[in-house]
């Protein structure tokens, strides 16, 4: 298996700022669009656990906006052609904790790739 293939960790790398872009500017439909539509896709976040894309949805649609975070360390790792994992940790305006994100990522045949796990919390 290679790790980090150049054109897989290019397609992940660009499908993880999208999510990104994305969040800062809380675009649902894009956000909506990046998890992969299934019940077996699943999200921790600091006080939910999601399970199944349409409990996802129904999150970031009634989320209000955050402010925006600054990722202060980004990994990112392929695992053969289609599976990654990006990790990051973030802070926001008035956070007193550093925030950590974890993703799983596939790439499906004709929709790119998809984060088919996540995971949100505070240090400490």
């Amino acid at each position: 298996m290679e790790v980090n293939n150049p054109e897989a960790l290019a397609g992940l790398t660009d499908a993880f700022n999208r999510y990104e872009v994305a969040l800062n500017t809380n675009d649902v439909a894009v956000l909506d669009e990046i998890f992969k539509v299934a019940p077996e896709t699943v999200r921790y976040g600091i006080n939910e656990h999601l399970y199944g894309h349409a409990e996802i949805a129904a999150f970031r649609a009634a989320r209000p906006a955050q402010a925006e975070r600054a990722l202060t360390r980004t990994i990112i790792t392929t695992y053969g052609p289609d599976h990654g994992i990006a990790w990051t940790e973030f802070t926001r305006p008035g956070l007193t904790r550093v925030g950590r994100q974890t993703q799983s990522w596939v790439r499906f045949p004709g929709e790119g790739w998809r984060v088919v796990a996540a995971h949100v919390s505070l240090a400490g």
